[in-house]
């Protein structure tokens, strides 16, 4: 009953999101409900992870219905511009994560792994392999999730709302067949299991790649009802809001807001690159801005198709984005934080936060 009882809860903040014109609005609306349910009315809420990780593989069939022949051919010129871009971006975050210590005396590491734009779960495991404040990794990283996943999708929902084709060419494109067989989509659901523990993101990537090397094989695939993408969002948005608390964000006290604006630099920094990208290229606008946005894949492919955007590509070079920060930043920051000790001062490490 409490896992129905937060589904309706998540339904009926996303049906007010949807009502409300927001981007994303079924997995915002969850998000927000959590929270509200949680904080101000003191309900606990049941969002067991397996319904996300259902909800993951849905959504990752769905994106994986985009791609096609021309996607793989379009992407290609892309892949090395679009890295360096990704590393440089990378780069400056983490120069002014530890250039912001000066002012709040935080050590080094647990700086960078508090602002480094990677998933939750993965900076806090990376960081606790450097001995750093575990805790304050995930408040700050907490505070960034928020600002990115709120955020991002409003202001390019807003910025490119007269520019966005009549229809979305993701739907178009996931609309391509009504007589495929449902049962292809088992192939989805088992690339998801074999890679769990292999890749990050393993329940979005798996079936999106399946789906994807399917249907460009010209496998007759069928379109997902609206209703099950609904449902997949409202149970992703539900464990993302049961995963967040707003104690854990008031325990970061008076540098929560300097994590805060270090994630609107980083947006506003992403943003112009994604200009700049879309300039030097043929792509979209609102390709190369949800591209290089340091949102999650999930939120950022459901931007896309709100705003006209190809999430094939959107997917694809987020998925390498994801891939640069959660395997190959780690290890470099592991070689330069041994390589330069001086770096890793962490004396303030293990002492509390001063309000």
């Amino acid at each position: 009953m409490k896992v129905l009882e937060t589904y309706i809860v998540a339904g009926l903040t996303g049906l007010l999101f949807y009502h409300l014109h927001s981007p994303i609005p079924w997995m915002l609306g969850a998000i927000t409900g959590m929270l509200v349910w949680k904080t101000v009315i003191k309900r606990q809420v049941a969002a067991p992870k397996a319904l996300s990780n259902s909800g993951l593989i849905v959504l990752g069939t769905y994106f994986g219905l985009s791609f096609t022949k021309e996607t793989l051919l379009t992407i290609a010129p892309y892949i090395v511009p679009f890295l360096a871009v990704a590393v440089s971006l990378i780069v400056i975050n983490i120069m002014n994560s530890i250039a912001v210590t000066k002012w709040t005396h935080m050590d080094k590491v647990t700086s960078v792994f508090a602002s480094v734009p990677g998933g939750l779960s993965e900076m806090v495991a990376a960081s606790e392999s450097f001995n750093a404040n575990t805790a304050l990794v995930t408040i700050f990283q907490t505070i960034r999730l928020l600002t990115v996943v709120f955020l991002v999708p409003t202001v390019v929902v807003h910025w490119l709302s007269g520019h966005a084709p009549s229809g979305s060419s993701a739907a178009q494109a996931a609309a391509a067949s009504s007589d495929g067989h449902y049962a292809w989509f088992l192939l989805s659901i088992f690339g998801a299991l074999l890679l769990r523990n292999v890749i990050p993101a393993a329940y979005v990537v798996g079936p999106l790649a399946v789906t994807a090397v399917m249907h460009v094989a010209g496998v007759n695939l069928p379109s997902l009802p609206s209703w099950l993408i609904i449902l997949a969002q409202i149970s992703v948005g539900m464990n993302m809001g049961n995963r967040i608390t707003l104690e854990d964000i008031k325990l970061g006290g008076k540098f929560s807001w300097v994590y805060f604006l270090l994630a609107l630099v980083l947006i506003a920094l992403s943003f112009g690159c994604g200009w700049a990208f879309a300039k030097l290229t043929d792509l979209p606008l609102s390709t190369a801005l949800l591209s290089l946005a340091p949102g999650g894949l999930v939120e950022m492919v459901l931007t896309a198709q709100t705003v006209g955007g190809d999430p094939a590509i959107v997917s694809s070079l987020q998925f390498m984005r994801l891939l640069l920060v959660i395997i190959v930043v780690p290890n470099v920051l592991k070689w330069v934080f041994r390589k330069f000790p001086y770096i890793t001062d962490t004396a303030w490490k293990n002492r509390s936060v001063r309000n």
